[in-house]
């Protein structure tokens, strides 16, 4: 019902499925699905700015509007063993064969919700030519002969995959851009996952579940929260908290003005990833014990709320790139490095609607 009207991605014209709605309607939105803890929430996956800033019209309206409507669904495949946090070190392959490509080569770190319809990623095409420059990004049906995906378990819970490709043909117009233009698409994905876009919630479920807990629990005679240590770090998760969801509305209102963006995403991002952790340790120590026990035991405070956000919060470091990719980032960005660069092109700065 939610994706038939389009609420989905609500912004987004009606044309590719999208409610074509204001930002405020967004907003509101997106408040209530954060209230009703529904899965998936409002936004724009990776690949959504990719085919909106370098997809033909014939590929947005074949990958784009199924996925908006919840028929289809699509795993973004970038991660490679040997190159995780260096995108452009990947090594699989694609290579032409008559209109079609034969895709080889292994990601890992690939996941979504449910079963895809699709991968998409980078891949190299021209092995001779220089870094950042012999990419093609391409769009994978799946199932396809040769390509098989294997569980990958994680810390936290949430299943991932292994990707096996092996000699897997697509046609030739499931690349997105030029065949060399993969690391400028691969990098419009990443604008927006890096926290390019921001977030209007600033809800913050784990922390509000801790404040309660200080606040009712008893240590001896007094509330954990009557403890000045414990209150202090109570506060201070509360702290971080609070500027984290600033750093997303800021974000947030900049993109959707479509204002010029540099280092703010990646800033946001290493935050969110630094204070993650941070919180977690902090919450520890505030609830103590019991803050390692799991769902199953009724003990736990909330359900188990906190240990989750204990294994979480160590995972959450990987995505989109690690502490150290986001802070190389921004010290480009603000010229500060011995390198700089720019930012990508977003549907934002490309004048795209519903954005």
């Amino acid at each position: 019902m939610l994706a038939e009207k389009g609420w989905r991605s609500p912004t987004l014209s009606k044309e590719y499925g999208g409610g074509g709605l204001s930002q405020e309607h967004e907003v509101i939105l997106a408040e209530e699905f954060d209230r009703a803890r529904a899965v998936g929430g409002v936004g724009f996956p990776p690949l959504f700015p990719a085919l909106l800033v370098w997809g033909t019209e014939e590929q947005k309206r074949k990958f784009l509007v199924p996925v908006v409507r919840a028929e289809k669904v699509i795993f973004q495949a970038f991660t490679e063993p040997q190159s995780g946090s260096d995108l452009a070190g990947i090594v699989s392959r694609a290579e032409r064969d008559g209109d079609d490509w034969l895709i080889t080569g292994q990601k890992i770190f690939v996941s979504g919700q449910g079963i895809p319809n699709y991968l998409y990623g980078p891949f190299v095409t021209d092995p001779q030519a220089p870094r950042h420059r012999n990419l093609g990004y391409f769009i994978i049906p799946y199932p396809s002969k040769g390509l098989e995906l294997r569980r990958q378990n994680l810390l936290n819970g949430h299943g991932q995959n292994f990707v096996f490709l092996d000699s897997v043909r697509i046609p030739g117009d499931y690349l997105i851009g030029g065949d060399h233009q993969g690391w400028q698409v691969a990098g419009t994905s990443l604008e927006l996952e890096h926290g390019g876009r921001g977030s209007p919630i600033q809800r913050d479920e784990y922390v509000n579940h801790l404040l309660e807990y200080a606040r009712q629990s008893k240590l001896g005679e007094k509330t954990i929260g009557g403890d000045e240590v414990l209150q202090q770090l109570t506060m201070e998760n509360y702290i971080d908290s609070h500027i984290n969801g600033l750093f997303k509305l800021r974000n947030y209102w900049m993109y959707t003005t479509r204002q010029e963006m540099s280092y703010q995403g990646s800033l946001s991002y290493l935050f969110s990833k630094e204070y993650l952790m941070k919180n977690a340790n902090r919450a520890r120590d505030v609830v103590g014990m019991y803050s390692l026990l799991g769902e199953k035991d009724p003990r736990a405070p909330h359900e188990g709320i906190q240990e989750a956000f204990q294994r979480g919060s160590l995972v959450w470091a990987h995505p989109g790139g690690p502490i150290e990719v986001q802070k190389v980032i921004v010290a480009r960005r603000i010229g500060i490095s011995q390198t700089r660069e720019r930012a990508a092109t977003t549907p934002s700065t490309a004048g795209a609607s519903g954005v």
